[in-house]
């Protein structure tokens, strides 16, 4: 058990092994050699050995992810489970990618919707937190993204075909086949919101574009060009609501956030100009003092960096072949985890890890990003 109070606030978590203390091959060991590990030979190697294993960790044998080992982390969320499913599967895991998406067809809603949050083993909330829409997009995406990583995509399509229909058709009327923006949600920032975010509307293109990619795998080219032609026009209309302002968290205020990540590769093929000049700002308007980014440039000035935004441009740089930030970013979070090696939601303005640690959400996301630049023969790359 760990003893790392200050951090983990739950005897649940079981502190990752330290290899040179043990004899013989132990049970993480022997985990992590039946899939790869992206980055062997750069400085993110034990970074992204140690993300795995925590995915690893937190996570149950049906599929239950917990987003973190602190209490107030026990639950799960789809977009968590979204991120670890891409990871595991980019990394050889498919079966437990595909123990994910089995969770997260257990709990969609009737509507083909997602809550905020779940609670573990169980298909209703821990609270009366409302619904949150970007859970059907990237209930989606992550299914592409598993699919793509299979010996078989279309069996994988074929065996979460409920979980597509149901989510395309949450998607599709959330923005009435591309035709409107979708309805205000809370996204990602986990608040209440009376206005539409960025947060929200993207990861339901992006789940779109997922949708009509699955469709073609499954030979279905009239489900395919329905989800196309929705994604066309909902990008449209992001484009045109958020652009002009320089796509902020809302159309026309809130600055710069963490939510353009969405719109960069790998959600979106090709970003506009206008997507990656407002994705460079992002990274300089929400810098916090120990190097690291908040959420957005809106975001509280409380002095923390937040993990899972900071690896979320690392993953876009990476997944764009811009091996240079992306390269920087991991520096970044390679060297703000805690001692023993996970990576914590949080980094205080000391430049300190912060609770909790660890993060389903950025491990994940640190682990595809160096597969991105492995893909690219980029992940020799680093600023240092």
């Amino acid at each position: 058990m760990s003893h790392h109070v200050e951090l983990v606030t739950t005897s649940a978590w079981r502190i990752t092994t330290d290899f040179s203390d043990t004899v013989g091959p132990t049970a993480d060991q022997r985990w992590l050699s039946s899939g790869t590990i992206p980055g062997v030979g750069t400085p993110w190697a034990d970074m992204v050995r140690y993300a795995l294993l925590d995915l690893h960790q937190l996570s149950e044998p049906v599929g239950l992810l917990a987003a973190g080992a602190g209490e107030n982390w026990g639950f799960s969320w789809p977009r968590d489970n979204a991120f670890a499913a891409a990871a595991l599967a980019k990394t050889g895991h498919a079966h437990e990618a595909e123990q994910i998406l089995g969770f997260l067809a257990s709990v969609q809603g009737d509507d083909g919707g997602f809550q905020a949050r779940y609670l573990l083993g169980r298909d209703d909330p821990p609270d009366r937190r409302s619904q949150q829409a970007d859970g059907a997009g990237w209930a989606l995406w992550a299914l592409d993204q598993v699919a793509a990583s299979s010996s078989d995509p279309r069996a994988t399509a074929a065996q979460f075909q409920g979980l597509l229909e149901s989510a395309t058709g949450f998607a599709l009327d959330q923005v009435s086949d591309g035709s409107r923006l979708p309805p205000a949600s809370s996204d990602y920032w986990e608040q209440r919101e009376a206005n539409l975010t960025l947060g929200t509307a993207a990861p339901l293109l992006a789940g779109l574009r997922a949708s009509a990619r699955l469709y073609a795998v499954l030979d279905d080219p009239v489900a395919a060009a329905r989800s196309n032609q929705a994604a066309d026009g909902l990008e449209r209309l992001i484009a045109q609501g958020f652009q002009p302002n320089g796509y902020q968290r809302y159309e026309t205020s809130g600055g710069t956030d963490a939510a353009i990540c969405f719109l960069m590769p790998p959600f979106t093929d090709r970003p506009s100009a206008g997507v990656v000049t407002a994705w460079r700002r992002y990274q300089v308007d929400a810098m916090r003092p120990a190097g690291g980014l908040a959420p957005g440039a809106g975001w509280k000035q409380d002095g923390l960096s937040w993990t899972p935004e900071t690896a979320l441009v690392a993953l876009a740089a990476a997944s764009d072949n811009d091996p240079l930030v992306a390269g920087h970013w991991l520096d970044w979070l390679s060297a703000h985890r805690t001692s023993w090696g996970s990576l914590p939601e949080k980094v205080n303005s000391d430049g300190t890890p912060g609770a909790p640690a660890p993060l389903a959400w950025t491990a994940a996301s640190v682990i595809l990003a160096v597969a991105a630049l492995d893909a690219h023969g980029a992940s020799t790359t680093s600023k240092r």
